[in-house]
């Protein structure tokens, strides 16, 4: 008979014990979903750098009622400025005021043709 005892076993390549390639297989996918597979959760939107949004989903009535209410809102602050002035800068502020009145005209000029394709 042979005497194994003095025979030296080959040093194993893998370091982390023994080699199971279930257990390594399991380790790969993980690895490779968390990098390549699409998550089930979208990315959260990026946030807006604007102060101010108006939203997609609002309706178009909707937005043009509100722009006829601010500009009336605007031109009720800038007559009551305008009244406290003299001389030319009254003049620009009525000029100015009149400017938002033709603006709030076709606003409700819009706002009656949507109205009317309802």
């Amino acid at each position: 008979m042979k005497d194994d005892s003095n025979v030296r076993k080959p040093a194993a390549t893998f370091p982390y014990g023994d080699y199971a390639p279930e257990k390594l297989q399991e380790a790969a996918d993980r690895a490779l979903d968390h990098y390549l597979k699409p998550q089930d959760n979208p990315p959260e939107p990026k946030p807006s750098p604007q102060l101010f949004n108006v939203s997609d989903a609002v309706d178009t009535e909707v937005l043009l009622a509100n722009l006829s209410e601010t500009l009336a809102s605007a031109n009720a602050m800038l007559s009551d400025l305008a009244f406290d002035l003299d001389g030319s800068r009254r003049h620009v502020a009525l000029g100015v005021a009149q400017m938002i009145e033709l603006g709030a005209l076709l606003a409700d000029k819009a706002l009656d043709r949507v109205e009317l394709r309802v």
